[in-house]
């Protein structure tokens, strides 16, 4: 079922800034996977974030891409790294999309919009600083979780503050600061922030992800970025 806010996305997505900078004439993209499928991405890399950054820089170093990408509805063995994605079912189910490359990319506001809330979730394998940012499009309201950003970023930050379309928000911040991952945004739209600040799930139980699936479409239709894949 297309949701009012997927409509919305997509009727004006030609309108939306673009998140970072990317020529798609001059420039590549490669695709990510980190599912159990890619048998090359071994758990001790996975688990070792300087062995994992390596791992993403060789990666775009060896297919001449600008940028990684991927990960919306991807269930993905990378979890397995963080205690914070166990339990009696694991957290596996990616619900954002990841852009990867170098520490002090910077990102841009997509649409115009108030930032509704901001934190440094300094847990091994979470979000780092993050700011989410609350819009108006058309009748509805949703909101944008900007993840793994630097900590000079969410520095000045004050809640209710207005931020312009195209306007840098945030740069890929470095691991120390970011959760712990190799440098990337994890960009995701949701509808309902259901109470949270500064944080929201970007990984779900698969036993829960029709609710998750719903309330945070694919952050696709914002960035338009994955048309460039070769």
């Amino acid at each position: 079922m297309i949701t009012e806010l997927e409509n919305a996305l997509v009727k004006n997505r030609a309108n939306f800034h673009p998140v970072v900078d990317f020529d798609p004439a001059a420039e590549k993209l490669f695709q990510f996977d980190f599912t159990d499928a890619n048998t090359g991405l071994s758990k001790e890399t996975i688990a070792d974030t300087n062995l994992f950054s390596e791992y993403v820089k060789q990666q775009l170093k060896n297919q001449d891409a600008k940028y990684g990408i991927g990960g919306y509805k991807e269930n993905r063995k990378l979890y397995r790294r963080s205690g914070m994605f166990d339990g009696e079912e694991a957290r596996s189910l990616h619900l954002g999309v990841d852009v990867w490359g170098p520490a002090g990319t910077p990102i841009y506001a997509a649409l115009g919009g108030m930032v509704h809330s901001f934190a440094y979730n300094d847990n091994f394998g979470d979000y780092g600083a993050t700011i989410v940012l609350l819009h108006q499009l058309e009748t509805v309201a949703f909101h944008t979780l900007y993840g793994h950003l630097s900590l000079a970023d969410i520095s000045k930050l004050s809640e209710g503050a207005y931020i312009t379309r195209g306007e840098v928000i945030g740069h890929f911040g470095a691991p120390a600061e970011n959760g712990n991952w190799p440098p990337h945004l994890h960009f995701q739209i949701i509808y309902d922030m259901q109470e949270k600040k500064g944080d929201y799930p970007g990984v779900c139980k698969l036993s829960e992800s029709d609710s998750y699936l719903t309330n945070c479409p694919d952050a696709d239709l914002i960035l338009n970025m994955m048309k460039y894949l070769h």
